[in-house]
């Protein structure tokens, strides 16, 4: 069975940092390029930073330079480092995997281009 699976989320203090961890299971995450998302409470969920098959990489404005994506195709995982955390950046994190197109990092933050999502995995930054 096709399946994404996140981890490494939790509470955590504001500037302090994360991991996340998005597992594949039943097909090879480095044909797909990945793409992390996340859903803050009442608002609607966005774009947070992808990565192509290739290693490209894009970040969400708000979180440039502070966040980072990176794949490991031998353990069939993809990361987001998250530093300089925020309580602004508290959400449940989602990561999603997109069938690789010319143009898809255009569109890197269209949700409906990605053929798979994991369950997600809450984030709390607070004091």
């Amino acid at each position: 069975q096709v399946q994404l699976v996140e981890s490494g989320g939790g509470l955590v203090q504001p500037g302090g940092s994360l991991r996340l961890s998005c597992a594949a299971s039943a097909f090879t995450l480095g044909a797909y390029a990945i793409g992390w998302f996340r859903q803050a409470p009442g608002k609607e969920r966005e774009g947070v930073s992808y990565i192509s098959t290739i290693g490209s990489t894009y970040y969400a404005d708000s979180v440039k330079g502070r966040f980072t994506i990176s794949r490991d195709n031998a353990k069939n995982t993809v990361y987001l480092q998250m530093n300089s955390l925020k309580p602004e950046d508290t959400a449940v994190y989602y990561c999603a995997a997109a069938f690789p197109s010319p143009n898809l990092w255009v569109l890197w933050a269209t949700q409906s281009k990605y053929r798979y999502w994991g369950q997600g995995t809450q984030v709390t930054v607070s004091s």
